[in-house]
Parts: C-alpha cells; sequence; structure tokens
C-alpha cells in the first residue's frame, strides 16, 4: 500500500462506532489497525483516512465537541456515489444534503460532480463527489 501525501486523522469519540460506520457501512476498506492504541487505517477508492479514539491526544488543539471538524469538510471522490447512497439508506443513516449536480469553475471550464453530505458518527462532514466531466465556458 502506498501512503498519500495528505491523510487526515480523526479524533473520533468511539473507534468501534467509526469502524461500523466507514466499514460496516461506507464499505471502506480497514487496511491495518492497533487496537491497542485504539487506532485505525482506512481507504476507499485511493482516499485514506486515519482514525484514533484518544481525545487527549497530543494532536489536540482545542476541546473537541461535537461537531467535531467544524469549518473544514472532506471532499471524497469516489466513482458511484448512488452505492454509498444506498448503503447509507438502508442502514437508516441521515443524509445532511441529498445528491445533486454541481458545477465548478475552473479557469475557462467548469467542471461537474454529483456529489452529496454526510457527518460521520462525531460530526465530521463528509462530501463524496462523483466527477460528471468538464464543459467549455
Amino acid at each position: 500500500m502506498k501512503f498519500n501525501k495528505l491523510i487526515p486523522e480523526l479524533c473520533v469519540s468511539d473507534l468501534k462506532k467509526s469502524l461500523h460506520f466507514y466499514v460496516g457501512v461506507l464499505e471502506f476498506k480497514l487496511e491495518y489497525q492497533r487496537e491497542e492504541k485504539k487506532f485505525a487505517f482506512v481507504s476507499y477508492e485511493g482516499s485514506q483516512i486515519m482514525l484514533e479514539e484518544n481525545l487527549d491526544s497530543k494532536w489536540k488543539t482545542a476541546k473537541l465537541e461535537y461537531p467535531f471538524g467544524r469549518g473544514i469538510n472532506f471532499q471524497i471522490e469516489v466513482s458511484d456515489v448512488g452505492s454509498l447512497l444506498e448503503r447509507l439508506e438502508k442502514s437508516n443513516y441521515p443524509i445532511k444534503i441529498r445528491p445533486k449536480e454541481n458545477w465548478y469553475r475552473k479557469d475557462k471550464n467548469l467542471l461537474g460532480v454529483k456529489e452529496f453530505l454526510v457527518l460521520d458518527p462525531d460530526g465530521y462532514l463528509l462530501r463524496f463527489s462523483q466527477s460528471l466531466g468538464r464543459k467549455s465556458l
């Protein structure tokens, strides 16, 4: 396995609950785990996230209160947002913003995506995004 150059590590309140969400519901792959440290490394189609249940970590910069990660969203590019949405709905997991098509300008092009937003168990905002291609302006 090759590590990405940027891998977010999320402090979580309950690693088992987070693993159920990421691995059990969304079907991220559990790459490896250090159970004694309450740490797990998960991936999905090339995206990588570290999860750690250590709210007193040296990495903590302020008191963690739900929702964690305020002010940030993690865009995760996927091949099929529909299959993720089906898994979430099957698990009765709430969707923050239903899938919609958006076009974002990049220079003289528009980049299209179908995307939706969901909060993980600790309130980290995940934006799953599927490419729709590009259009010229």
